[in-house]
């Protein structure tokens, strides 16, 4: 049979046909068959070229013609270990760490980061670009590199060897261009919306809106202690088996290092002080600053020659007319200047330091004197013409000022010194030992130190320190059994980690997990007793019964409250909403309804008349308000609508085993 096999299948005829299944092979099985265990990114995002917009989503294709952005696993972590801390703060002791490490929790932080490489791709394909100009203007107003609200260049060069992990300026520059680049086109969509003025009045007459509303509360009933049958239970668990599983652990062992404290009586250097003071006598001087004004003359990129020169004589004519005796400079330039942003506040810049304006303008700008008004100066904008208003030379500290302070930065700096010796020894140590810290803690006459088991966000100590935690769950301490490298946690306070144990996250079986599925199966049974009461109670009022005898009949007590509004908590929040919510009623009629409470009691109401808003009681303050706010929102909901189109046209691939 083989042979006869062999013989049909040979010639002409078979070789055609299996070129005819290598093509579907070649554009669809090649790609699964190449990289389907291959993928170390988080997701890939990857969109068709801007000169073939409608390319096929076909593998070959896109392998030679899409561009493609990834998000790394290692991008992926650290955003969730933000979101984590971030949650921890805002909720304090009730923040669950077991909660947070979901799946769904992890989607939603991937989720925003797609949206971000989204956004990416997007504005390359645009050709959107951010000058060096508008990079350095928005790092200047950032409150962490600014000393007594001006950008001082120490404090960022210190704020960015500080970061976790250390960035250049180079590196931290184009993270921020790039963030600009993604939030250009959204913010400029998100700034475009408009309120009209039916739609804020119609807005004004629901939020001034007012309900009548009686209602009555219902008490949870009496807590199930009931068997709960095992078919019950496995169906429970099989249909909430996201919520049973048990989160990636690591147990630890580790050595710390701290600085030891000093005495700080010892008698210092003189010369060893003075030496230190030059070294940072800048944090106590301020750089000279000149408040300037100016007119710009606009020259388009584009403009021939001809219209270059007359340029430069419009800028020349109105130079010779702010130097004339008595000019009004800022006339001139509300009159005369091309400048939207300082045109109107007459040509004023501010005050301006080294580095923050182009080459020749700030040249000239420097070498002014006070009230002087320059000739034309050419930058890439066009022509400017420059008024030095005002000189501030800056401040300078002497050494006799500041003596006891240096002397005392000296000690420290000796205690660090020693710190930092030890550190070093350790660090050797652990090169020439690198799956023990027994030779590493003899060297430095510590103690090994053991931490057990603790999943991510679940740590205390040193195991709550989100650099540790994420050098613990890395890859590399994992799988090898390796020692960190050194983990600064604070001043002068580091520590080296290694990992004895990994457990991956895991599915938790309905043994381990039965006394928690028990009692959620009996807190739905409960949940569910009393929503049939509550609709027991509503199907009674839409019959006609009133709520005043519904109550008298199980003992409870009705109450009505008039001109209920908008987020009063009456009872609670959430009834609040469920009265806004229910249908106006008729006249004479009432609108019944129910709403659970998170305690399990339930709330019963009826809404018996509507009194609508009037916009006329609003004041023009607060007309305008709810125009921004509501133009805000409508702005934000289009940059949404613009997210979710231009995600639709991305091929967008998530890898949920790099998320576990």
């Amino acid at each position: 049979m083989l042979q006869a096999l062999r013989d049909k299948t040979s010639g002409w005829i078979a070789i055609a046909i299996v070129a005819v299944l290598a093509v579907p092979f070649a554009f669809f099985g090649m790609e699964q068959y190449l990289f389907q265990n291959n993928a170390d990114y988080a997701a890939k995002v990857e969109a068709p070229p801007k000169w073939w917009r409608s390319a096929p989503d076909v593998w070959l294709v896109r392998k030679v013609a899409w561009s493609s952005t990834e998000v790394s696993t290692e991008e992926f972590r650290q955003a969730f270990d933000a979101m984590r801390e971030q949650r921890r703060e805002a909720e304090g002791e009730n923040f669950d760490a077991r909660g947070f490490e979901t799946i769904e929790s992890k989607r939603e932080v991937l989720e925003q980061l797609i949206d971000r490489a989204v956004l990416a791709l997007a504005a390359d394909r645009a050709n959107i670009v951010v000058g060096d100009a508008q990079v350095e203007a928005l790092i200047r107003t950032i409150p962490a590199f600014q000393v007594e609200g001006r950008f001082d260049p120490q404090r960022y060069q210190l704020a960015l060897q500080s970061a976790q992990p250390p960035r250049t300026p180079s590196e931290f520059d184009a993270s921020i261009r790039l963030d600009m680049q993604r939030a250009l086109v959204p913010q400029a969509i998100s700034e475009s919306a408009f309120v009209t003025t039916g739609e804020s009045e119609r807005l004004m007459r629901l939020l001034g809106e007012r309900r009548d509303v009686s209602f009555v509360i219902v008490p949870p009933p009496a807590a199930d202690e009931a068997p709960v049958a095992a078919a019950d239970l496995q169906s429970w668990f099989e249909s909430n088996a996201n919520r049973y599983r048990e989160p990636e652990k690591v147990a630890l062992e580790y050595i710390e290092v701290r600085s030891e404290a000093q005495a700080g009586e010892g008698a210092v250097d003189e010369a060893e002080a003075r030496a230190h003071f030059e070294q940072v006598k800048s944090r106590f001087s301020a750089a000279e600053r000149r408040l300037a004004s100016h007119i710009l003359v606009e020259v388009p990129a584009d403009a021939d020659a001809a219209a270059q020169e007359t340029a430069r004589a419009k800028a020349a004519e109105i130079a010779a007319q702010a130097k004339q005796p008595g000019a009004d400079f800022a006339a001139l330039a509300r009159a005369e200047s091309d400048d939207p942003g300082s045109s109107e506040s007459g040509g004023d810049l501010g005050w301006v330091e080294t580095g923050m304006m182009a080459g020749a303008f700030e040249d000239t700008l420097f070498k002014m004197q006070a009230g002087q008004v320059s000739d034309p100066v050419r930058t890439d904008f066009g022509w400017h013409v420059l008024q030095l208003r005002e000189v501030d030379a800056g401040r300078a500290v002497a050494f006799e000022d500041v003596r006891e302070e240096m002397e005392r930065e000296v000690r420290d700096n000796e205690g660090s010194r020693g710190y930092n010796e030890l550190v070093g020894r350790i660090v050797d140590e652990i090169n020439r030992h690198p799956m023990s810290l027994e030779q590493a803690a003899a060297a430095g006459n510590l103690q090994v130190q053991t931490i057990a088991p603790f999943a991510r966000g679940a740590g205390s100590g040193i195991a709550a320190n989100s650099a540790v935690v994420q050098a613990a769950f890395s890859e590399a301490l994992t799988q090898d059994g390796t020692v960190s490298d050194a983990i600064e946690v604070g001043p002068n306070h580091t520590v080296f980690i290694r990992v004895t144990s990994h457990t991956p996250e895991r599915a938790q079986t309905l043994d381990e997990v039965r006394t928690r599925v028990t009692a959620e199966v009996r807190g739905d049974r409960a949940r569910r007793q009393a929503e049939a009461a509550a609709d027991a109670m509503v199907a009674e009022l839409k019959g006609g019964a009133t709520l005043a005898a519904l109550a008298e009949g199980r003992s409870l007590e009705a109450q009505s409250i008039p001109g209920v509004p908008r987020g009063a908590p009456v009872p609670d929040a959430v009834a609040n909403q469920a009265y806004f919510r229910a249908a106006p009623p008729a006249e004479g009629a009432t609108t019944p309804g129910r709403v659970m409470l998170a305690d399990g009691r339930a709330v019963v109401f009826t809404v018996d008349r509507v009194i609508v808003g009037d916009p006329a009681e609003a004041s023009e303050q607060e007309r305008t308000m709810l125009r921004q706010q509501l133009g805000a929102l409508l702005g934000s909901e289009d940059a949404e609508v613009l997210q979710k189109a231009l995600r639709s046209e991305m091929k967008i691939t998530v890898n949920e085993a790099r998320l576990l």
